[in-house]
């Protein structure tokens, strides 16, 4: 076995966490194998004594041999931890990612590969179901999360071990992997393999699942889509913080395939039901007026020069001898009407336009008007107002951007 089958890592510089572990040397050893532009961050915690002499020394030696670039750093742990109010394991945590995140600014580098692998990630979701958890934290560590990359998340313990075996690798044993003291150390070593015992592939399997979740996350992150099928779990993860009641989550799935329109309201969001979807937005969400400008702009022939115009939603060609300055931007207001550019005669609600386009109730509310006085003359990136039109006539032309 030539190296791991890792997760696709893009090839820009990346810090490899090397504690001397079977688990870190394995990643260390496949990402130099597959060429990659690699240095290595090793952490003494000051610790456990001559071992932690002995992590460093052996580190030392590894990196050497293959010519990867080494930095340690050694800490004061216990002096941090009792300094902060903190466990022994949160000061390391805290410690490690602080300098992690340090030296990969100062060296340039995209991303920091730690060795985290499928036992890893199942007794991560494992010991967020005792906890209690969401979607979230049933889909465990995820493979890229900011600046951190775990590329062995879809390998096996057994795959490492047999990796290291065949290309004749040695590594360290870390002896405080096997004290039952964190809670993690009595997953690893009682719980999993008691379930082992019922299934032999349970941490594959909870693996797998985490994957699964993970990779729908996404898609009910970018809107919810309402269906015969949707979950109130999913329901419950997406509203998660936005101060729904369980009683308004039961009636926004019992009105799931309801008629379009209905708002449902929390101190701080709103649900509107449209056309299939339920949109979620914050109150205080409201769009800032745009800068309106304008500039009349002289012409000899002003359906020639409209011709040499951009498209664009963002401008309107206006006759400035039918405009008078300043024109003002609001919000729709119930029974504003308007001659959108094309009909003859005649006005059209505001409201019954934009319905039309199939805008929702949310856009509707965020759409601006540009208005001389009372009368509009243009419904932003829509549609101008044909009384305000450019003809064969015109001789100035207003330009609003």
């Amino acid at each position: 076995m030539k190296t791991l089958n890792l997760i696709p890592v893009p090839h820009q510089k990346i810090l490899v966490a090397l504690s001397g572990g079977a688990d870190s040397v394995a990643l260390l050893r496949s990402l130099h194998a597959q060429s990659y532009d690699i240095e290595a961050l090793h952490c003494n915690f000051h610790l456990r004594g001559e071992e932690s002499v002995r992590d460093e020394r052996f580190v030392i030696s590894l990196c050497q041999k293959y010519n990867i670039p080494l930095h340690v750093k050694r800490f004061e742990t216990k002096e941090y931890a009792k300094e902060h109010g903190i466990s022994i394991e949160m000061a390391a945590r805290e410690l490690r990612y602080e300098w992690f995140e340090q030296k990969r600014t100062e060296l340039h580098a995209a991303y920091i590969a730690v060795a985290h692998h499928s036992e890893d990630q199942a007794e991560t979701v494992l010991l967020n179901l005792i906890r209690g958890t969401g979607l979230r934290g049933l889909a465990g560590m995820r493979f890229i999360n900011g600046h951190i990359i775990r590329p062995m998340l879809n390998v096996s313990k057994s795959k490492i071990l047999e990796y290291l075996k065949s290309i004749d690798q040695g590594y360290v044993t870390d002896s405080s992997n096997f004290e039952l003291d964190a809670i993690r150390n009595r997953i690893r070593l009682d719980i999993m393999p008691r379930l082992k015992q019922i299934n032999p592939n349970v941490t594959e399997h909870f693996a797998e699942a985490a994957r699964y979740v993970a990779e729908a996350i996404p898609y009910y992150e970018k809107g919810i889509e309402a269906s015969e099928t949707f979950s109130s779990t999913l329901l419950h993860e997406q509203l998660t913080g936005c101060g729904f009641t369980a009683a308004q989550e039961k009636a926004i799935m019992q009105d799931i395939n309801g008629e379009s329109g209905a708002i449902y309201e929390s101190s701080t969001h709103k649900i509107l039901r449209d056309r299939g979807r339920l949109i979620l937005k914050k109150k205080e969400s409201t769009t800032p007026p745009p800068q309106l400008q304008t500039e009349i702009i002289c012409v000899d022939d002003a359906l020639a020069f409209l011709r040499t115009q951009p498209l664009s939603a963002d401008y309107a060609y206006l006759d400035a001898d039918k405009v008078q300055l300043p024109l003002t931007l609001r919000h729709p207001r119930t029974g504003d009407r308007f001659q959108p550019f094309g009909m003859k005669r005649g006005t059209r609600l505001i409201s019954d336009f934009l319905t039309d386009l199939k805008l929702s109730v949310f856009e509707k509310e965020e759409q601006w008007l540009v208005c001389m006085g009372e009368q509009i003359v243009w419904v932003k990136g829509l549609r101008i107002d044909q009384r305000f039109s450019i003809t064969s006539t015109t001789r100035r032309v207003l330009v609003l951007h």
